[in-house]
């Protein structure tokens, strides 16, 4: 998994085995979660081991039902909404212990996806599995737990569903995963966990993603396609590029109930503090 830090991290029958050392020092996101204002080596094992005990990460007791909203603007938080409301009528996701998984479960993709980072590999857990399928989840692959978003957005067509949002990581599937959509059929994409990517990749494939997080990446400011249409949050934000990726963000903003700020701002991006 890629965790906070962008650190890779090894974890073998609920063990942390390897942990990388951090590209990034400060993630204004879990400063403000979990109080951690320096990632180290030592930082991050304690998250990791925190989240292992705390909801099963990587092991037979994984937590997948959440109704808990941990931030305002969050990938699975989006998504919830956008389930709830009917913007989307199933999401496709990655999970630890099971891989791509097709699902219209609000309080499954948030459970499934709330506290996780980038997974990059995983392998079948039954008993998640199980789980995950008595909550309405759909798994790619029981066998291997493959990620491949591009083979879940097909299922998810061949299951009928025809408002479809899904998570993308590796920045290439999109369009792809785009050349899917017809009259019929609309696809949003999210970028998330993209940090490591490159200008040149975000310019050849940002046009092909309605939503994207900001997460730490300096590339991501430097893309002459980074048009941004919205907004959401100012330390990790959300970015829509599209108009459907707006109406999504939009959405959510009115599930909220603290005061919000509502301003045209021609100069997006904002950060209280750029990444680093």
């Amino acid at each position: 998994m890629e965790a906070l830090g962008n650190a890779t991290v090894l974890v073998k029958n609920g063990k942390i085995i390897d942990i990388s050392d951090p590209q990034i020092s400060y993630c204004p996101l879990f400063a403000k979660l979990r109080g951690i204002e320096k990632l180290t080596k030592d930082s991050i094992f304690e998250n990791i081991e925190f989240r292992i005990k705390s909801f099963g990460l990587f092991t037979k007791d994984r937590v997948v039902l959440d109704s808990t909203q941990l931030i305002g603007f969050g990938t699975s938080e989006i998504f919830m909404t956008a389930l709830n409301k009917g913007f989307l009528d199933a999401v496709v996701i990655v999970s630890d212990c099971a891989g791509t998984v097709i699902t219209n479960n609000p309080e499954l993709v948030q459970g499934l996806c709330g506290r996780i980072s980038g997974i990059i590999k995983t392998t079948p857990i039954p008993e998640v599995i199980k789980k995950i399928e008595n909550a309405g989840g759909i798994v790619l692959s029981k066998e291997d737990a493959e990620i491949n978003q591009i083979k879940g957005v097909k299922l998810a067509i061949k299951q009928g569903f025809k408002k479809i949002g899904v998570s993308v990581s590796n920045l290439n599937d999109a369009p792809k995963i785009k050349e899917l959509e017809t009259e019929s059929i609309n696809i949003i994409t999210f970028g998330v966990h993209t940090t490591k990517n490159s200008v040149l990749e975000y310019d050849n494939y940002l046009k092909y993603i309605d939503l994207i997080s900001a997460c730490a990446s300096k590339n991501l400011l430097k893309s002459k396609e980074l048009k941004i249409k919205a907004q959401a949050g100012s330390s990790v934000p959300i970015f829509a590029l599209s108009s459907i990726g707006k109406d999504l963000i939009l959405e959510k903003m009115k599930e909220i109930e603290k005061s919000i700020l509502i301003t045209i701002n021609e100069d997006l991006p904002y950060f209280t503090r750029k990444p680093e």
